[in-house]
């Protein structure tokens, strides 16, 4: 009896796509690609439904509620739009950034980038909800630091973004799950 094989995750532009470059798959077709740089990701489970999660998400200018990595946010999530945030990574002062949104899909996903250092560090962040089963998701929330001395910059801050990310997502963890009871 032949096998079935699954069938393929739901993909976005970033967070589960491969990362630094096209690649082949399989029958020598080129593979979609990300942004090229070095990826660090935190993901969690998350006992809410996906459109809980993205409310939250979403409501940008609330994130100063209860975000400790953007203790300070503003804007719109369209394509193409600015959004004025603070990075807070631990242990150091926050830093104000100017990010674009380069890609949004309600419940789903949000990615945006910064560029930093005079266009030497591209960077680009992304929260992804992958629902589970209903009322049970994982939320993967990660950077993708690119550009010219992205790499050496991901090596010594990769420890502190991390941490940074995992407060964020156990941040939104609590929040959308006491949302969810209601």
């Amino acid at each position: 009896m032949p096998i079935t094989p699954p069938p393929p995750l739901k993909a976005s532009m970033f967070g589960r796509m491969p990362v630094g470059g096209p690649s082949k798959k399989g029958g020598g077709a080129p593979a979609a690609a990300g942004p090229k740089g070095v990826r660090i990701e935190h993901r969690i489970g998350v006992q809410a439904p996906a459109e809980v999660i993205w409310d939250i998400v979403y409501d940008i200018d609330s994130w100063r509620d209860w975000n400790p990595l953007h203790p300070e946010a503003r804007g719109t999530i369209r394509i193409g739009q600015a959004l004025e945030i603070a990075v807070a990574l631990p242990g150091m002062k926050p830093q104000q950034a100017r990010a674009t949104v380069l890609e949004w899909v309600p419940n789903e996903q949000l990615h945006f980038e910064t560029v930093g250092l005079g266009g030497l560090v591209h960077s680009t962040r992304y929260v992804e909800i992958e629902e589970l089963a209903p009322g049970s998701c994982i939320v993967a929330n990660g950077e993708i630091m690119g550009g010219f001395v992205g790499q050496r910059l991901a090596r010594s801050l990769g420890g502190k973004v991390f941490k940074g990310l995992r407060a964020m997502n156990e941040a939104l963890k609590a929040r959308a799950e006491a949302r969810a009871r209601g």
